[in-house]
């Protein structure tokens, strides 16, 4: 067989902030409903259902010193160290967020430079060839992200991408709002670089859809649940939860199916899932949603990794955070092996939904 040009990771990154906030942090806030009028149940009952349904006991937060731009920086630095690449050889940065920089005091989105070309200056990287743009993608960005490094390595017209995603969206939440409990702040990064092989190896295949014309507004901005004048001009990311969770679940499982499918990969052949970490228990029936659609009733052990209990949903971070911790042993017992095949999936904003499957 011929040799051909395949694009595969050599190193991640990732950032996660200090500050830990647990649910019983939330007790003392006021909640309201969609309407504007109080949330009737007292705060434990709002919390303990909380835990519930998305598994999540704490989250983390960044420090008010730190921007959007800061934290992608922190996990490029430890990604390129781990590489052990030349910083000056990248021929792409590509940063998905959704939010750019905002402060802990104004929620204005600052863009201008973009969060790349930012992150480019911070890692003083002089050589004009090297090309920084951001990616707003929902949180499938980092995802999408490492789907057009992949393009661009496979044209030819790249050797070494490096794709961030970094968001804090407890800066753009709402502190009335129960849903906003899920948001966390982090930053993941992985460094792909080409790669000529026999056999396929590293990105072997990837699916991405959108679904706008129904299901564009599922996630939106908009004004605080609590009305005050004060604050009538400041919006939030809102979110409609059980559509979402229906949408999600009709979806992703299929999309991972047909990636699977094109590639005549079964899921018996599949070592891990490392998904969108978006809330625990939609993520665990997406499993058994996809097993389903294969007639298979039981799941491997220590499939599907999950971190949000702990650091909560940090939208295009959750993913390649997942992945640098599992590579440097941070999370036992998963681990990556040489041919092992993984496969990435997420789903968010847009509505979009995006999987690849890597061999390892």
């Amino acid at each position: 067989m011929p040799s051909k040009i395949y694009s595969i990771i050599t190193g991640t990154g990732s950032y996660i902030p200090q500050q830990i906030i647990k649910n019983v942090d939330f007790l003392q806030h006021d909640f309201y409903e969609k309407d504007g009028t109080p949330v009737k149940k007292n705060n434990r009952e709002v919390i303990d259902k909380f835990e519930e349904i998305t598994t999540i006991t704490e989250r983390r937060y960044v420090k008010d010193e730190y921007l959007t731009s800061d934290i992608a920086f922190f996990a490029a630095e430890k990604a390129i160290e781990n590489a052990g690449i030349d910083k000056e050889e990248l021929d792409h940065i590509i940063v998905a967020h959704n939010f750019g920089d905002t402060t802990p005091t104004s929620k204005q989105v600052d863009q201008i430079p973009s969060i790349a070309s930012k992150v480019k200056f911070l890692l003083k990287i002089k050589n004009p060839d090297c090309v920084a743009y951001d990616l707003l993608f929902g949180c499938p960005g980092w995802v999408q992200g490492m789907i057009q490094a992949d393009y661009y390595i496979k044209a030819g017209d790249a050797k070494k991408v490096l794709v961030i995603g970094a968001e804090t969206l407890s800066r753009i939440s709402d502190p009335h709002d129960r849903d906003s409990m899920i948001y966390a702040d982090g930053a993941g990064a992985t460094i792909l670089e080409a790669k000529e092989s026999e056999t396929p190896i590293g990105i072997i295949g990837h699916k991405t859809r959108t679904d706008s014309y129904y299901h564009s507004k599922m996630l939106a901005m908009g004004a605080s649940y609590k009305k005050d004048p004060a604050t009538a001009d400041e919006i939030f990311m809102k979110m409609n939860g059980r559509r979402l969770y229906q949408y999600a679940l009709e979806t992703v499982p299929q999309t991972v199916k047909e990636c699977l499918d094109k590639l005549e990969i079964h899921p018996r052949d599949v070592k891990k899932l490392l998904i969108h970490q978006a809330n625990g228990k939609m993520d665990d029936a997406i499993l058994q949603r996809l097993f389903k659609l294969y007639e298979i009733d039981e799941i491997p052990e220590n499939f599907m990794p999950m971190t949000i209990s702990k650091l909560g949903n940090s939208s295009v971070a959750t993913v390649p955070t997942l992945l640098d911790l599992i590579e440097r042993g941070q999370l036992p017992p998963h681990k990556i092996d040489n041919g092992d095949t993984i496969v990435f999936a997420s789903v968010g904003g847009g509505m979009h939904i995006n999987t690849i499957v890597y061999k390892a």
